[in-house]
């Protein structure tokens, strides 16, 4: 019991103790026209620095808000949300300017709004240098490099007008790196693209991670964003639901393959979401019973007033389990 009780203590301290981005209970509320729209409804998400996340959802789910929430572009309404040593709850304007200026990036989805359109490539990335006060010279060789390492040094004199949809969103990302930030956020930066060019962003986006180093988080519905990240965060109703993880495995052979794993989150709360085909498969509606097995917990559907009929022994078996260990959910 003693143990038990000092890890309850140490878990709110630990939680996020490392992470780069931590969100905890985070709640966004919208005002429109006298009605409240909830767009975060208590979500949980922790990445790590050096991180490549993609957060996926419908319209209307939350990905976009929370994108604006962890950019300083939108003030939570409530939870706990930091950003390296960034409280976003507490900034004060003067601060999120410098948030923005220092701390992050940001690519939007519409290519023509990432760049100045009578300023060439070379001079849309030295601009933010230049709000940032550094020097001419220095301004020029690390515009000249983040354009190298993003595949575009040859649109270096050339105005968004004379480059393709993906050439001005890769000369975008280098825009957003501009002043090393330690987070990229992207949105939707492939809305506008074909798929070919939508993979050479994307690509691009993976040699910044990998060779900058720079935490990389894409929102975005395009499934096939999910083939180049290494995590896969699904948000529904405002919340996290599920993740997907990829790491590359050895076969038996010696060759190797790339392995998905997807995962249900349990937030802070204790809240699950339970994907709707198997709500679907097990008509799970409303009242559920939980029961605490030795090594998982099981869901079943619940007796509804009318049923007939009595339980039968595996359903006796589980409320007898259910009286030692479980609990009852609604």
């Amino acid at each position: 019991m003693a143990t038990l009780e000092e890890r309850a203590r140490a878990r709110p301290e630990a939680f996020g103790r490392t992470s780069l981005i931590v969100c905890e209970s985070l709640v966004r509320i919208y005002q429109s026209e006298g009605i409240e729209v909830q767009a975060l409804q208590g979500l949980d998400l922790l990445v790590d620095e050096g991180e490549l996340i993609a957060v996926v959802g419908a319209s209307g789910s939350g990905k976009s808000t929370l994108l604006s929430v962890l950019s300083g572009l939108d003030v939570p309404t409530a939870g706990n949300v930091r950003v390296a040593e960034w409280d976003l709850m507490t900034m004060t304007s003067r601060e999120r300017v410098e948030y923005r200026r220092t701390t992050v990036g940001f690519v939007w989805q519409q290519t023509a709004r990432n760049l100045v359109p009578y300023l060439t490539a070379e001079e849309n990335v030295e601009l933010p240098m230049a709000l940032a006060g550094r020097p001419r010279r220095q301004r020029r060789a690390e515009a000249a490099a983040l354009l190298d390492v993003l595949g575009v040094a040859y649109c270096a004199d050339r105005r968004p007008s004379q480059m393709s949809g993906g050439e001005q969103q890769r000369v975008a990302i280098a825009v957003g790196l501009a002043n090393s930030p330690r987070v990229l956020f992207a949105d939707e930066p492939t809305g506008e693209l074909d798929t070919a060019t939508s993979n050479d962003v994307l690509e691009a986006m993976r040699a910044v991670n990998r060779d900058l180093g720079t935490t990389v988080v894409v929102v975005t519905h395009d499934p096939s964003v999910r083939d180049h990240v290494q995590r896969t965060v699904e948000i529904r109703d405002g919340r996290t639901s599920a993740e997907v993880l990829r790491h590359t495995a050895t076969r038996d052979d010696g060759t190797q393959h790339e392995v998905a794993e997807e995962f249900a989150v349990l937030d802070r709360a204790g809240r699950i979401q339970l994907p709707q085909d198997y709500r679907e498969a097990l008509d799970l509606v409303g009242r559920v019973r939980l029961t605490l097995e030795q090594s998982h917990v099981a869901v079943r559907p619940g007796n509804r007033p009318g049923d007939r009929g009595t339980p039968g022994a595996d359903e006796r078996a589980a409320h007898e389990n259910h009286a030692r260990h479980g609990r009852r959910a609604r």
